[in-house]
């Protein structure tokens, strides 16, 4: 199963407050473990949203609008994607979460991700083939090797 984790923002994460050494060193910690473990696939910090945009469709029409984006709170300000065997091990790897980030008051969400057998029947083999090579294409092309 996998798992995005969701790193909410705050108002320092918002003002593009950087983080402290301690902290860079106790993620880059955190980051470890779960990859010795063969948890973790991936993960990023965003910038604040003022660098961001967003766009949102009215009868399939789009319309950008620039960040900043008012409700810290419902934010995200970094992610992780993990692969664990249960919600259960999700949760007990996020408790194990760096407790100096935000001063010891940050909020995590996690949320399981959508995966092909999800879709049962209505999703073809067919379609699970494109989505593999559509996948393998992105890898491909992050890798540099297209």
């Amino acid at each position: 199963m996998k798992f995005v984790v969701i790193r909410k923002a705050d108002p320092d994460t918002e003002a593009g407050v950087m983080p402290t050494e301690q902290l860079v060193t106790d993620m880059l910690r955190y980051n470890e473990e779960m990859i010795k473990a063969g948890v973790m696939l991936d993960g990023m910090g965003l910038q604040p949203s003022v660098k961001g945009a967003r766009v949102r469709f009215n009868g399939g029409r789009p319309t950008v609008i620039d960040g900043p984006f008012t409700e810290a709170k419902e934010l995200v300000a970094g992610f992780s994607i993990i692969q664990v065997k249960s919600r259960e091990e999700a949760i007990e790897w996020v408790k194990r979460w760096p407790p100096i980030d935000g001063g010891g008051n940050v909020e995590i969400e996690i949320r399981q991700v959508y995966e092909a057998e999800d879709f049962g029947a209505e999703f073809t083999p067919e379609m699970r083939k494109h989505e593999q090579w559509l996948r393998d294409a992105a890898e491909q092309r992050a890798a540099g090797k297209d």
